[in-house]
């Protein structure tokens, strides 16, 4: 796939750009994909604490995940190098607005607090939400609302949306929030929360992992949002990242990479 092919796509996806007023401003915001371009690179800001979308190898300390194999493609299809730059939850917004990174690929969830500080691609996935506890507690919860009481307390970490989630929907239990690069699921492994809240995706990697852990309520999750990729508020960059998710999808590249990382999305 070369530049001209992807510049055509782009065209193409022009309605999926988000709101009126980036169409308005699209004659002022054309600089981010030729900045890019000119720059020989493109960045993106990832966690690297979300397996199996953004996680560290233990062995090189090379990005590996759904997320680093898709910024990796997006990369060779520009015919650019891929620059990862370390960021966390709390502060993913905050790099973009001082130009650390050009996109966020972390397998970051939409919410309207997040759209209201950037610009969301077209959704590549979905995902939900279940709680994940010890195996050996799991009767203690036979129900979503046996969460929401006091003397729970379920961890999250911090500037995620399943904080968010938790302080709407289980208001009456306790929240610990953790702070990254510790893990809400380490806090559950060492007894210091009775649950934590957790996707879908992550829930099915950490039962894997660790046998002394179960997720429930996997048949009815909460929360059903939708997966994207997070960039600035640039409307001709974000049209280019839409057109490109609509080709490689129909490519069979995102399910192919779902299938190799075990994400159903």
């Amino acid at each position: 796939m070369n530049r001209r092919d992807l510049s055509a796509a782009a065209l193409l996806a022009a309605p999926f750009a988000l709101g009126a007023t980036q169409v308005q401003a699209q004659g002022a915001a054309r600089g981010r994909l030729e900045a890019i371009q000119a720059s020989g690179r493109i960045r993106f800001g990832t966690t690297g604490d979300f397996n199996p979308m953004s996680f560290r190898d233990p062995a090189s300390r090379a990005y590996r995940g759904h997320q680093i194999d898709a910024a990796e493609q997006l990369a060779k299809d520009m015919n650019l190098r891929a620059e990862f730059v370390a960021t966390d939850w709390r502060t993913l917004i905050n790099g973009l607005q001082a130009d650390q990174y050009d996109a966020v690929f972390t397998g970051t969830s939409m919410s309207v607090a997040r759209a209201m500080a950037a610009s969301f691609s077209m959704p590549w996935g979905r995902n939900a939400f279940v709680p994940l506890v010890r195996r050996q507690d799991a009767a203690k919860f036979p129900s979503w609302e046996t969460l929401n009481v006091p003397g729970v307390t379920i961890g999250t970490n911090l500037g995620t949306t399943m904080e968010q989630f938790v302080q709407q929907a289980l208001p009456n239990a306790t929240l610990r929030r953790v702070e990254s690069p510790a893990r809400d699921w380490q806090e559950l492994i060492s007894g210091r929360v009775d649950a934590t809240m957790s996707s879908l995706i992550e829930a099915a990697f950490l039962t894997r992992e660790y046998p002394q852990l179960v997720s429930l309520f996997t048949a009815e999750p909460r929360n059903p949002i939708p997966m994207a990729f997070m960039t600035v508020n640039d409307p001709i960059f974000v049209n280019f990242l839409n057109a490109w998710i609509v080709i490689r999808q129909a490519s069979g590249f995102f399910a192919e990479i779902g299938r190799k990382w075990g994400v159903e999305a």
